[in-house]
């Protein structure tokens, strides 16, 4: 009985052991796990602008990206409007006439089917299965001698619950149905370069002052003085100049349009 016993004994303490400590591999996996949004910012470098003298200057390129469908609308720099496209059920939608209309037309332009774009901001929103990439014009890229970095942002909508269980790879294909990764390794690697020499066309200018995410409002005021505009909207503030708006969260920049 002696010998009986002691292997229950061990049966027993080996199972409590595996509930208590489980295999590391398993805790490994745990806590590698990487959320969708990650995954995809790893994917999509997103580009860097700087705004002095009047215009955009694009101080750190992102990952270009190639329109593979008609339908998006760009704005000027200068445009705090913008209307979004948005592609559902593999269909991409322009924006709608009253946006248009608001934004005015000699403010739009169609960015066409070949044209390369950085992306510069993007939001995944899992409750609403909604991802929004907004890009801005590469004019290096398309052989643009003069700067015009029209921008624009196109919604891709999901079915409900696809988001919360779809890899980043299922999500990047249907991205890519509208805008795909640039597959020329020349003009992925010279972004750089071009980007560095927009930088020197800018150092040209005198005293070119450069707004940051995360500054403050006294940073702001410095930077570019005092705004035509203020909407104060209690923990929000909104600071409209000539040609730029910066919204302030809790006094500090949360975005520049």
């Amino acid at each position: 009985m002696g010998p009986a016993l002691g292997t229950k004994t061990y049966v027993v303490a080996l199972v409590c052991g595996i509930l208590l400590y489980p295999p590391a591999k398993l805790r490994g996996q745990q806590s590698a796990s990487v959320s969708l949004e990650e995954q995809l910012s790893a994917q999509y470098k997103l580009a860097k602008a700087t705004h002095s003298s009047g215009r955009w200057t694009i101080a750190e390129p992102g990952t270009v990206l190639e329109i593979k469908k008609s339908g998006i609308l760009g704005v000027p720099p200068t445009t705090m409007a913008i209307c979004p496209s948005k592609f559902e059920n593999d269909d991409l939608k322009g924006p709608g006439v009253m946006c248009k209309s608001m934004v005015g037309p000699q403010n739009l332009r169609d960015l066409t089917v070949g044209e390369k774009v950085y992306p510069a901001k993007m939001e995944v929103n899992l409750k609403k299965d909604k991802i929004t990439i907004a890009i801005v014009e590469c004019d290096s890229c398309n052989g643009e001698k003069q700067l015009s970095s029209y921008r624009s942002e196109v919604v891709f909508q999901f079915a409900k619950g696809y988001l919360g269980t779809a890899t980043a790879g299922q999500v990047e294909d249907i991205i890519g149905k509208v805008l795909s990764v640039s597959t020329d390794e020349g003009q992925q690697n010279n972004t750089a370069q071009n980007a560095d020499s927009s930088e020197q066309e800018a150092d040209q200018q005198p005293d070119p002052q450069t707004i940051h995410l995360g500054q403050s409002i006294e940073q702001v005021l410095n930077a570019l003085g005092k705004p035509n505009k203020i909407v104060d909207l209690g923990s929000k503030q909104i600071y409209v100049y000539n040609d730029i708006k910066v919204t302030f969260v809790s006094g500090k920049v949360s975005d520049v349009q």
